[in-house]
């Protein structure tokens, strides 16, 4: 479908399930509270399902770093700076995260909800032989045991120093 022709499609079938009615107090830029209520079927539906397809597709720390981006983005947006230098650079950032991420999600609609209930992407980096953790997986599980413990060295280390302070009598203040 062309984009018009799916918003209009998903503000007709998510609109009849109530998905998209949104009422919140908005902090405006001059400081002023507002209560603002939007019904945007199509917008959160896409949304929650190219946020889906998202983490599907790109790394971890990728995703992550993509969701502070975003909403600065939109802060930029918000307050007019389109023609800031920073929402150019926000931008090519954000294109050049959606190289890959492309795809066929299935969500459910009800009540109000919208959910993810399938999704597949030529472009998943999910491997099911690496992510079951039972005993037929390629994974090699006795990777874990250091990683955990390499992993958790730094709070262990503050965990030790925590102790040896506490049993430590300290001299009374004056």
């Amino acid at each position: 479908m062309d984009i018009v022709q799916l918003v209009t499609e998903l503000n007709r079938l998510a609109g009849v399930h109530g998905v998209g009615r949104i009422d919140h107090v908005e902090n405006r830029v001059v400081g002023i509270k507002s209560r603002e209520v939007y019904e945007c079927p199509a917008a959160v539906v896409l949304l929650t399902a190219h946020r889906d397809l998202e983490q599907l597709c790109l790394p971890r720390e990728v995703t992550a770093f993509k969701r502070l981006v975003e909403q600065r983005f939109a802060e930029v947006v918000y307050q007019g700076l389109w023609y800031s230098p920073l929402r150019g650079a926000l931008q090519v950032f954000c294109e050049y995260t959606q190289h890959h991420v492309t795809g066929v999600v299935r969500v459910r609609l009800h009540k109000g909800c919208c959910r993810v209930v399938g999704r597949k992407s030529p472009y998943s980096v999910y491997d099911h032989s690496v992510a079951t953790y039972d005993r037929a997986d390629s994974y090699d599980h006795t990777a874990a045991q250091g990683f955990v413990k390499l992993w958790g060295l730094p709070t262990e280390v503050y965990a030790a120093c925590q102790r040896k302070v506490a049993t430590m009598s300290l001299p009374r203040r004056a």
